[in-house]
């Protein structure tokens, strides 16, 4: 697998090798050793979760105030742009974003660490998403920051008719967010 810092190096692009022929392809989404290795750290997930999206949906930016997740996402069907926002107020990138191209033809994988929101909208028609979260989902301690916020300036793939949750619509700027030290 090859892995690839991104603008805030912590948020790493994972691109793992894919073995095509003519019956199709064979790949290792997850292999524990291999992540540590390219990480410096053992994650150990405890949820899988899977969603399903149509074209032009934005879910996030989603967090956990108590109960941090770090994720591993990756797009099974079609194609999003996965971000994630930095919101450790202590770090030198708090504020800042990473985001990557994920699909089911590019097979790339984002590590997201505690401490980001995270985020995606979907490029293709439909986009089915896999993530591997290190702590279980926490509705009490669930926060969101507004996607477009302009304090962080996501650049998202030009699109006429964005599709957000009424949740999601919700969202706080991150100038009045709750935050990690």
């Amino acid at each position: 697998m090859k892995a690839t810092p991104l603008a805030i190096p912590e948020v790493v692009l994972i691109e793992p090798e894919v073995f095509s022929d003519a019956r199709g392809f064979f790949f290792e989404s997850y292999n524990a050793a291999r992540l540590q290795a390219a990480l410096g750290c053992a994650p150990v997930f405890v949820q899988d979760n899977h969603s399903r999206s149509a074209r032009d949906v934005v879910r996030g930016l989603h967090y956990q105030v108590e109960q941090p997740q770090a994720k591993l996402v990756r797009a099974i069907v079609g194609q999003i742009f996965d971000v994630a926002v930095d919101l450790r107020r202590s770090s030198p990138t708090y504020g800042h974003w990473a985001g990557a191209l994920l699909s089911a033809e590019n097979k790339h994988q984002l590590w997201i660490p505690a401490g980001f929101a995270h985020g995606f909208m979907v490029l293709s028609e439909v986009a089915e998403t896999l993530y591997k979260a290190t702590d279980y989902y926490a509705p009490a301690h669930e926060r969101c920051i507004r996607w477009n916020d302009p304090d962080i300036g996501i650049e998202w793939p030009a699109t006429p008719d964005v599709i957000v949750s009424e949740k999601d619509q919700r969202g706080m700027a991150l100038k009045d967010a709750d935050a990690y030290a």
